[in-house]
């Protein structure tokens, strides 16, 4: 269960910090974002999560919302995996868990 719960935590980090990044970039780099190689990068690392997220919501969500709702959902994803370390991380002894 350890394994389970670091390996969703760390898939939800990394998906996390692509949103984010892509994010930022997209504010930097503004109207040109879409011919930046790293918001493509970023974009590309957060494409599964952004369709998962039109899969889960309502129609009424806009297209343009979807990656903020991606964020959110892997944010919870991300608080429910590191609540469930830590439990098991007590459970069985915080040295064991290194």
């Amino acid at each position: 269960m350890l394994a389970a719960a670091t390996t969703a935590k760390l898939l939800a980090e990394i998906a996390l910090l692509a949103l984010a990044g892509q994010w930022v970039v997209g504010l930097l780099a503004g109207a040109g974002r879409d011919s930046n190689p790293f918001y493509r990068l970023l974009q590309l690392l957060g494409r599964p999560w952004v369709r998962a997220a039109r899969w889960i919501s309502p129609p009424v969500v806009l297209e343009r919302h979807l990656p903020l709702v991606a964020f959110l959902v892997l944010a919870l994803v991300w608080a429910a995996a590191a609540i469930v370390k830590i439990r098991i991380c007590l459970e069985i002894g915080v040295t064991l868990c290194k």
